[in-house]
């Protein structure tokens, strides 16, 4: 059995200018010991995914349908005791900014102490033995002196292994990790990944790594979601998302990134702007941007679709090549709807 399962998770912000579906129908699961990657531009939906696992979302969002299944036990609509037993015990968070997460007024130890001490039945010399434990742990030295520091006292990379140690002290079975290296510098990025990546060696547990950074995904985790306006996009593993890419938008993020001789030469954006969430497309959110969109990707939305046992992706090319072939898609077949929509409104469109 998984350790996480999510399904069909629909989370939206309900402003004064409409109701923004910042996650909408995504579908997951994590096993234990294994790293998930969920990877996409800003905005796209990969925090809020994240906040409605932990359930900590701000007003005014709050989740609308779905499930979310920890270890078994329903979170979705779970009373603030369940809640509160999961978190940091079963599961916790690295934020993406430590100078903004932690409190600028208390110790590094009041909060570090504070954290233990309400997760686990460890009394207050127990919980500061932990936490010199785990400042060590996660490579800080003379962590008694730490203890006694206030935040702004310690560097960005130190505010982050605090973090770390905060949301490992009590040996949680998933960490998510929000972004946790985009505020340092490449030499401190590469030293807090791999401090993960051993700490998860170590302590076997699962990590969901939230990250718009292809070089992470591919140097932390085992699987990948893709998210593009608040949908996933394209699911797989990291061989298959890398090598062989099955929705455009992947395609774009792979080809935007330098690697290789392509370093020396310009990179390849995508074209457009993110979607506004407020006045989606009629068909695939994508679409405008999309170099190989047919009219039918205007006109309707195509539903994630079952490539492989591993490998899915939502976007009408794969079904259009799969009718081409005549071939039998694993998870459903293409109704007489389809094959004609396909067939009508499977030319391509020519942009200007």
């Amino acid at each position: 059995m998984s350790l996480l399962e999510v399904k069909d998770l629909r989370t939206s912000f309900f402003t004064d200018s409409g109701e923004v579906k910042a996650v909408d129908g995504i579908s997951f699961s994590l096993e234990k010991g294994k790293v998930l990657g969920i990877v996409g531009e800003s905005g796209s939906g990969k925090s809020v995914t994240a906040y409605s696992i932990m359930q900590i979302l701000s007003y005014p969002g709050r989740i609308v349908s779905g499930s979310i299944k920890l270890d078994g036990e329903e979170l979705v609509g779970a009373d603030k005791k369940t809640l509160r037993s999961m978190r940091g015990s079963k599961i916790s968070i690295i934020f993406q900014d430590p100078m903004t997460s932690l409190n600028p007024v208390f110790t590094i130890g009041n909060q570090l102490i504070e954290a233990i001490m309400l997760h686990t039945p460890r009394n207050r010399k127990e919980a500061t033995e932990r936490a010199i434990e785990m400042i060590t742990l996660v490579g800080i030295n003379d962590p008694a002196k730490r203890l006694k520091q206030y935040p702004h006292e310690l560097s960005g990379g130190m505010r982050q292994r605090i973090m770390i140690a905060m949301a490992l002290a009590c040996e949680p079975d998933i960490l998510i990790a929000d972004e946790p290296t985009t505020a340092l510098d490449v030499t401190i990025q590469a030293q807090i990944l791999e401090l993960m990546k051993k700490l998860q060696e170590e302590m076997g547990m699962a990590i969901i790594m939230v990250t718009h950074d292809l070089g992470v995904i591919v140097s932390m985790c085992d699987e990948v979601v893709v998210m593009y306006a608040g949908k996933a996009c394209e699911k797989g593993s990291v061989d298959e998302i890398f090598y062989d890419p099955k929705h455009e938008y992947t395609k774009g993020l792979l080809r935007s990134i330098p690697y290789g001789s392509k370093a020396l030469g310009r990179l390849i954006p995508i074209s457009g702007s993110p979607v506004d969430m407020l006045n989606m497309p009629q068909g695939c959110a994508f679409s405008p941007r999309c170099d190989k969109a047919m009219k039918i990707c205007l006109k309707e939305k195509c539903e994630i679709v079952q490539l492989t046992p591993t490998h899915s992706a939502a976007c009408w090319v794969n079904v259009k090549e799969a009718v081409d072939r005549k071939e039998i898609l694993p998870d459903r077949e293409i109704s007489e709807e389809e094959y004609a929509s396909l067939k009508n409104g499977g030319e391509h469109i020519e942009r200007s």
